[in-house]
């Protein structure tokens, strides 16, 4: 009998506002839109942590949680259908969770506490299309050397530590602290690429286009 083509998907929508991920997409070579939130919504409240959650469970959860979103987001604006990808990443020191500093003085107090340790970067990666959803997880771990103080203050002040996971970028500057890095660079950055790519191909979407 003959086989009926399978649909090729030329585009995903991506419900993230992170200009890293979208620089990770565009290395894969694949064309999206992008599907960020409404004003009336509260992004932010999907990243609360629930007392005592696990490091991994909580960046899943957030990240099916964002897709929940999207797609009812992609469905109300009454946009064409294609896969939609979500994607969060949390920084766990042992079962503490790690998420962005509120503010200057929070993002001192978490690199004095990563500072000289071994931590680990989860990030989870989620597409749906349709009823059909899915979703990997990448684990890394990050050694940084030990942190003086002044090293600290003149890191956070360049305000680059401002709305990242663990209060760094390991492609800034924060790159001069870490001694060893183990897993997936592109997964400490906010979207594995082996992994994302793999989950792609499984939707049957375009890649190096």
């Amino acid at each position: 009998m003959p086989t009926t083509p399978t649909t090729v998907n030329s585009f995903i929508y991506l419900a993230s506002q992170s200009p890293r991920r979208r620089q990770l997409l565009e290395q894969l070579g694949v064309a999206y839109q992008l599907l960020l939130p409404d004003a009336d919504e509260d992004a932010e409240a999907l990243e609360q942590v629930r007392p005592n959650e696990a490091p991994a469970a909580y960046v899943q959860r957030v990240t099916q949680l964002k897709l929940d979103a999207a797609l009812q987001r992609l469905a109300r604006r009454g946009l064409p259908t294609a896969p939609v990808l979500c994607s969060d990443t949390t920084v766990a020191l042992g079962r503490v969770i790690f998420g962005k500093p509120v503010d200057s003085a929070d993002a001192v107090v978490m690199l004095a506490q990563l500072g000289g340790r071994t931590h680990r970067v989860l990030t989870a990666v989620a597409l749906g299309l349709g009823p059909r959803r899915e979703q990997v997880l990448s684990r890394s771990q990050v050694r940084f050397a030990t942190l003086g103080a002044d090293d600290i203050q003149a890191y956070v002040s360049t305000g680059e530590p401002m709305g990242k996971a663990g209060a760094y970028g390991v492609q800034g500057r924060a790159a001069a602290f870490i001694a060893h890095i183990s897993g997936s660079y592109s997964g400490i950055m906010g979207l594995p690429l082996f992994e994302t790519a793999q989950l792609l191909r499984r939707f049957q979407v375009r890649i190096n286009a």
